[in-house]
């Protein structure tokens, strides 16, 4: 917590909101997309989906493959305590779903399911498009896998098991449109995911990584992955980093308050 206060400090001296942005694409999509509400049908979907599993205080048994939990101090957790801990935010569901209306991807991947929540928020903002969405541990993923057919989530693919093994089959017969990464909060596995996915994009793919400041490793891998050769624009939205691909854009990079 107290490695996040300074970069922290370093975001609000540094960032902008759209009128600090002379990018048209990324001013477009700060104000048209960022900056606008979420639609009260799907804001609606995405809190019963999140309230429901807040309500649900049955305990599964965590397989790890990540970083683990700098929270839960053992593998048998309540799955309220995981929604409420480790599951994306309401702020963050409301503007992967505006990202997905927004960009309209048709073939989405989502490294780290958990709960679903933010599957559900994918699915939410554009109901035709197909998601595939990687999970390490089986009783999460069993317990997504309920949520999805609680609320009638179709077009979901999910794929169980160490995301070393899931994630290159999947990437071998896949163009992805957008890749939300939020399954391994490490520096050497985050950049490992990203280079993989990088042989699965198009001009327009849209990479969003979660958590980027959420350690010093994090920020690093960050740092590592907006400069990259291939990424050509990139926001820092302090919580989230995305990065585009468009090669008639120059290489710039964005820090934005959302």
């Amino acid at each position: 917590m107290l490695f996040q206060i300074k970069p922290y400090i370093q975001f609000l001296l540094k960032s902008t909101n759209q009128h600090g942005i002379h990018s048209p694409f990324v001013y477009n999509l700060v104000s048209k997309c960022f900056y606008t509400n979420t639609n009260s049908s799907k804001l609606k979907q995405i809190i019963q989906y999140r309230n429901d599993l807040l309500q649900n205080h049955s305990k599964i048994t965590i397989t790890d493959f990540g970083k683990g939990s700098k929270v839960f101090k053992s593998n048998e957790r309540e799955i309220s305590k995981i929604a409420k801990i480790a599951g994306i935010s309401k702020k963050r569901s409301k503007l992967l779903i505006r990202i997905v209306e927004y960009f309209k991807p048709n073939n989405v991947l989502e490294i780290g399911t958990s709960l679903g929540i933010g599957t559900a928020s994918l699915y939410i903002g554009n109901p035709t498009l197909r998601i595939t969405t990687l999970e390490g541990c089986s009783n999460t993923a069993k317990t997504a896998q309920n949520q999805f057919k609680k609320f009638y989530l179709g077009n979901i693919n999910i794929k169980i098991g160490d995301f070393k093994e899931t994630l290159p089959s999947i990437l071998k017969s896949n163009i992805f449109d957008l890749v939300y990464f939020d399954g391994n909060h490490q520096k050497k596995p985050t950049i490992d995911y990203f280079e993989q996915c990088l042989n699965s994009i198009n001009n327009n793919s849209v990479f969003i990584f979660d958590d980027i400041h959420w350690s010093k490793e994090m920020t690093e891998a960050w740092e590592y992955i907006k400069n990259h050769e291939k990424v050509t624009v990139s926001i820092d939205t302090y919580f989230w980093g995305i990065v585009f691909f468009r090669k008639e854009q120059k290489k710039e990079h964005f820090t934005v308050r959302v």
